[in-house]
């Protein structure tokens, strides 16, 4: 009897012991775990501030360039580009190991959002160094288009973006274009093979995105183009065209509603 009694105690002892290691372990590794947390915080503080010296500093201590921040998800490279920050962009463009195709929670990469944000330089650095210009759903071709940006639209389809890329629910970058008035985008893109004729998930197509937001003239431009005979040219087998933005000439010099006829 005493000697289970014995073992008894030998095993609530170990039991112990084992306990207080966890425990000490635990109180060893929680300021590692809190300094991290605070790094964190800090180094994305640093990238809004386009603080590229420190967070040089952080990259080189080991804090990696694929961080993401809690509340969208932005890597510290979206994050540089929704705050313009181009220090730490170009840094973190070539810091060892980034990944150029982090997705933020909403889905968004880096190139969308150079996209969105209408930087050219950025978009330029991103294709070069070979962030991929197709995806499923959204893509940056869908942003730049809804921008109204022909310079970045051109630039992506040179780079062979899917023209007609279909967001989750259907919708292309004409769409977006027709949908935000900017006539100029809507041209380029059907001179370069668009398909006015697509439908999304709710059976919308271009012109209807266009007519909903009171386009008219786009609407009218699309309409003559699809009543007259057309052969789609694949957009590689197109020479480039240089667009003119929607400053360059008063809307109606293209749609011409006395005599041209629209969008020709």
């Amino acid at each position: 009897m005493s000697g289970i009694r014995h073992t008894l105690a030998k095993s609530c002892n170990w039991r112990r012991v084992f306990g207080l290691l966890v425990a000490w372990a635990c109180m060893l590794l929680q300021p590692s775990i809190v300094r991290a947390d605070a790094n964190a915080d800090y180094y994305f503080k640093l990238v809004t501030l386009d603080n590229a010296y420190e967070v040089s500093s952080l990259l080189n201590k080991g804090i990696s360039p694929n961080l993401t921040e809690p509340k969208r998800g932005d890597s510290g490279m979206i994050l540089a580009l929704r705050e313009e920050a181009m220090q730490v962009f170009k840094l973190l463009l070539d810091a060892p190991g980034v990944d150029l195709e982090i997705r933020a929670r909403n889905g968004d990469n880096a190139l969308m959002i150079a996209a969105w944000k209408e930087n050219r330089p950025a978009v330029e650095a991103l294709l070069k160094k070979g962030a991929e210009v197709n995806r499923e759903g959204w893509t940056a071709l869908h942003y730049a288009a809804a921008k109204g940006n022909n310079d970045i639209v051109q630039l992506l389809l040179d780079h062979e973006a899917d023209i007609d890329a279909t967001s989750p629910a259907g919708i292309t970058p004409l769409m977006m274009a027709a949908q935000s008035g900017h006539i100029y985008t809507v041209k380029l893109l059907h001179d370069l093979g668009a398909d006015a004729t697509i439908e999304d998930d709710h059976g919308r197509t271009a012109v209807t995105f266009a007519a909903r937001s009171g386009h008219d003239d786009i609407v009218v431009g699309l309409k003559h183009r699809l009543a007259r005979p057309a052969v789609k040219t694949p957009v590689r087998a197109r020479k480039p065209v240089v667009a003119k933005q929607e400053a360059d000439l008063p809307p109606l010099e293209m749609m011409a509603p006395v005599r041209l006829p629209p969008m020709e």
